[in-house]
C-alpha cells in the first residue's frame, strides 16, 4: 500500500513506464498499484491472454474461411490466433470499472462489428454495503461454458454455447449478501447484440451459489423480444440455462442444461418453437503437469428459430439436431499456460447433410484442434 506522500513518486514511475518499452509495459502488467486517500483503497491492475491454434476440419468451406459454427479455431488448416486479450481494471471499495480489449478470430466471427475491439467495459459504483450498480459492455451472463479456452475444462466450446449470447450492453444490479450467494440483476438492449434494435428492452437474471470450495452451482436465463421493429409478430424469447462446475479430488465436472422457448417461432410462424440442449464435459489430472479431458453434448432446435431451417435428405423442413463428442488431452508447462490437443466428432440427424466432404454432402464432422495459450 502506498501512502499519500508517496503518490506523486509513484505516478511517475508509472508515467515512465508506460512510455518506455515493451518490457517496462509487462512489468506494470505484473503489479498491482495500491492507493489509500480519504478511506478508499483501490488498486489499478492490467493483465493479458493469448491462445494461438492449428485445427483441421472435414468440411470443406473453402481456405481461410470460417467453419460452420466458428468461435474456438475457426479456421481449418491453417496456424492462427484464436484471440489477443489486453484488460486494464480498477477496484476500490467504493467504484470499479474494466476495459477489455480483444483481437482474432474469436472477435471476428461472433463479435459485434460495431465494437469488434471491445470484449467488455463497463464502470460501476456501490450503492449499499452489499448491492453494486454496473453499466456498459459485458461479456454474457449467460451459460456453462465461458468463451475463451482457458476459461473451460476443454479449448473447443459445444455447439449449445456457440447459439448462446456471448455479448451485451445494459445495466446491471449485483447483490452478494454473503461469501456464497450471488445475484444480479440485468436490463439489456438485446440477445447477443450491443445495440438495440427495437424499442424493447430485455432482462436477466444469473445467480450462484458456492458449494464449499469444491464448485458452484447456477441458474441463469434471458427474457426478451428482439424482433425488428418492422416485424409485426412478436418473438418473446425465454431462455433458461442450469449449470454445476464441481471438483472431486483428480477430477473437475461440468454439467449444464439449456431449454429456451420462443413465441410464434415454429416453422409456420404461429405456434411457439422449443430448443433443448445439454454438456457434460469430466477432466481428470492424472498427474501434476498432465490432464485429460472428455465432453458429451446434445443440441435440438427442431423448429429452427436459434440454429437455422434447412430442407433435409427427406425434404422435410428441420431445425438442427445433433450430438456431439469430444476427447482432449493437456499438458501445463507452468500454471499461467497451457498446451492442448482435442479430437470432436459432431454428428447431425442422419437427414441433415449440412456438411460436405470428398465431394459429397454428409451429417458428421471430424475435428482436430491444437492450442497453445498463456495468460500474464
Amino acid at each position: 500500500m502506498i501512502r499519500l506522500k508517496n503518490i506523486k513518486r509513484n505516478i511517475i514511475l508509472l508515467l515512465v513506464a508506460l512510455t518506455s518499452n515493451n518490457t517496462g509495459i509487462a512489468q506494470i502488467a505484473d503489479s498491482t498499484i495500491s492507493i489509500e486517500i480519504n478511506k478508499v483503497e483501490s488498486n489499478f491492475k492490467i493483465s493479458g491472454y493469448v491462445d494461438a491454434y492449428y485445427s483441421y476440419y472435414t468440411d470443406s468451406v473453402g481456405v481461410g474461411d470460417f467453419q460452420k459454427f466458428p468461435t474456438i479455431s475457426p479456421v481449418s488448416n491453417q496456424f492462427g490466433i484464436n484471440i489477443a486479450v489486453l484488460s486494464a481494471e480498477y477496484n476500490s471499495n467504493k467504484a470499479r470499472g474494466i476495459v477489455t480489449l480483444h483481437y482474432g478470430d474469436i472477435p471476428q466471427a461472433m463479435w459485434s462489428s460495431k465494437y469488434n475491439a471491445i470484449m467488455e467495459a463497463h464502470a460501476g459504483i456501490k450503492i449499499h454495503p452489499k448491492i453494486w450498480l454496473d453499466a456498459g459492455l459485458f461479456r454474457t451472463h449467460f451459460g456453462t461454458e465461458g468463451l475463451m479456452p482457458k476459461e473451460n475444462l476443454l479449448s473447443s466450446i459445444s455447439i449449445n454455447t456457440f447459439y448462446e449470447i456471448a455479448f451485451e450492453a445494459g445495466a446491471r444490479l449485483n447483490y452478494i449478501p454473503n461469501d456464497k450467494i450471488s445475484i444480479s440483476l440485468y436490463a439489456l438492449n438485446g440477445y447477443n447484440t450491443f445495440e438495440d434494435n427495437n424499442k424493447k428492452k430485455s432482462f436477466g437474471l444469473l445467480a450462484t451459489y458456492a458449494l464449499s470450495d469444491k464448485g458452484n452451482i447456477g441458474y441463469s436465463n434471458y427474457i426478451g423480444d428482439d424482433t425488428p421493429e418492422a416485424d409485426s409478430i412478436s418473438h418473446m424469447r425465454i431462455h433458461n440455462n442450469l449449470f454445476m462446475n464441481y471438483q472431486m479430488n483428480k477430477m473437475k465436472y461440468q454439467i449444464g442444461i439449456d431449454y429456451c422457448t420462443q413465441s410464434n417461432s415454429d416453422t409456420t410462424h404461429s405456434k411457439s418453437a422449443n430448443m433443448f440442449s445439454g454438456i457434460i464435459t469430466a477432466k481428470y489430472q492424472v498427474v501434476k503437469k498432465f490432464a485429460i479431458a472428455a465432453r458429451g453434448e446434445l443440441f435440438s432446435d427442431p423448429q429452427g428459430f436459434m440454429s437455422a431451417v434447412i430442407v433435409d435428405k427427406a425434404g422435410k423442413s428441420t431445425g438442427y439436431n445433433m450430438w456431439g463428442a469430444t476427447l482432449g488431452i493437456e499438458y501445463i508447462p507452468i500454471d499461467n499456460a497451457y498446451i492442448r490437443l482435442e479430437a470432436r466428432q459432431i454428428q447431425m440427424d442422419k437427414n441433415e447433410e449440412i456438411f460436405y466432404w470428398d465431394k459429397e454432402s454428409t451429417s458428421s464432422r471430424t475435428e482436430f484442434l491444437i492450442n497453445m495459450g498463456i495468460s500474464f
